[in-house]
């Protein structure tokens, strides 16, 4: 068994190219198989080396490991030969309509309520007429001449699967400039790198059907990949994620502070009945099932990601963030703030709390004598977990205060916000020193 994933090095890599990298990988790993990284660079123009260089960052942040690597340009010759092979069997053929011709084309049969697929124009030109066309200065491009069938398969998501191919387009396999498109150097790629199984999103249903025309014409037997079409991903009141996912790039994500397990577990899990768990990627992979996906649309929830990140960093030790918390944060401050946080860039937040200065919000007319008597009643230090339960139950009986108007004064006074983590837990770390100026300020406010 082999799998691979093979993005485009164009822009970034999102959450909708991390589900499909994560559903790949963890299949493979699943059976005992392989996984390739195949970069599809065949966009000279838009292929960027540091796009090719994140998508490895990437990959290797969410745990992923590949097993071979390479990029189309290295396998132009491949391609050529099947476009050789191709051409000799009549199964690719010159084109010379220019896009505004394709574009009248289309219009009219839309006008005229005809499915907009094109009209194999081309494969009537004599080859005196070819020639003419090209004598005009006209340069070809090629398209593959698909099959008069249906093609089926037996999909591992979508069930049973079929793809009329007369009502669809023969894809444009060869440009102008004699450089070849995806849809074959996909194929060429998976057939001579014995590609077994193969899983994407839904809207390559149409594709697929293409692509097995398109293999069985290069020599493949029937069925000779297995495919898993995953379905679409839409926001959290189902319109189009896409249209978010410049926003979602995994790189912003891993820069608030999303954990790659929590991301990991997320998306091997969405689309199913079954709850995520929080394990490394090679625990993922044992439990990892293909055939618990729904057929229906997959919702990315952001609230149940960061739930789910929330839940991990309650659990995470000090050592394992140790170097992405702020300067001098202690394992004491890891205890007391991790619970209490849904991304890790959060921590800077209460690091400023802890150990910066803070300007308390101003509260309610009588809060002042209460905090001025809660200066004078501020234990001396030593301190510990247990001196914040001494200085309240001292508070108390002092000011006859109890609840929200005992606790609420004390923590926006001490911390500027109404909520966050357990002060008797924060009080240690804010000091005397500091928590008494807070204090005193309160009391100005």
């Amino acid at each position: 068994m082999k799998l691979r994933f093979a993005p485009s090095p164009t822009g970034m890599l999102h959450v909708g190219n991390a589900r499909l990298a994560i559903a790949n990988a963890l299949f493979a790993r699943r059976h005992g198989g392989a996984f390739q990284l195949r970069i599809d660079d065949t966009d000279i123009e838009r292929s960027k080396e540091s796009h090719v260089e994140a998508i490895q960052t990437d990959l290797t942040w969410l745990g992923i490991t590949w097993d071979e690597t390479f990029r189309q340009t290295e396998r132009l010759d491949r391609y050529a030969k099947a476009i050789e092979k191709l051409k000799a069997t009549g199964r690719l053929y010159p084109c010379f309509e220019s896009e505004q011709e394709l574009a009248a084309k289309r219009e009219t049969q839309i006008r005229q309520r005809r499915a907009p697929v094109y009209d194999r124009a081309m494969l009537k030109m004599t080859p005196e007429q070819r020639a003419q066309a090209e004598a005009n200065g006209k340069v070809p491009y090629w398209r593959f001449r698909l099959s008069d069938r249906i093609i089926q398969w037996r999909d591992l998501v979508m069930g049973a699967c079929q793809v009329k191919l007369p009502s669809v387009s023969d894809p444009v396999l060869v440009r102008t400039d004699g450089t070849v498109l995806y849809t074959l150097a996909s194929v060429v790629d998976d057939l001579e790198t014995d590609i077994t199984h193969i899983i994407r999103g839904e809207d390559h249903v149409t594709n697929t059907g293409v692509q097995i025309d398109i293999a069985e014409a290069l020599g493949a037997r029937p069925d000779h990949f297995r495919f898993a079409h995953l379905p679409l991903l839409l926001d959290e009141n189902g319109g189009k994620l896409s249209k978010r996912f410049d926003a979602m790039s995994l790189r912003t994500l891993r820069q608030d502070g999303v954990e790659a397990e929590a991301l990991v577990a997320y998306l091997a899990r969405l689309g199913s009945s079954d709850d995520p768990i929080l394990v490394p990627f090679a625990e993922q992979a044992k439990v990892y099932d293909l055939s618990h996906i729904s057929k229906s649309a997959a919702r990315f929830d952001t609230r149940q990601l960061l739930a789910l990140n929330h839940k991990l960093l309650a659990q995470t030790p000090f050592t394992a963030v140790a170097e992405r918390l702020p300067h001098g944060a202690t394992e004491a401050f890891w205890l007391a703030i991790r619970g209490n946080i849904e991304m890790l860039s959060e921590a800077k937040l209460w690091a400023s709390v802890v150990y910066g200065d803070i300007v308390p919000p101003p509260q309610e007319a009588d809060t002042s004598a209460f905090l001025k008597d809660a200066a004078a009643l501020l234990p001396e230090e030593p301190w510990d977990t247990a001196t914040w339960k001494l200085w309240t139950t001292a508070l108390k009986e002092k000011t006859g205060r109890s609840g929200k108007a005992l606790f609420l004064p004390l923590r926006l006074a001490l911390t500027g916000e109404e909520h966050g983590p357990e002060l008797r837990d924060l009080l240690p770390l804010i000091g005397r020193k500091r928590a008494l100026e807070r204090l005193l300020m309160g009391q100005e406010g």
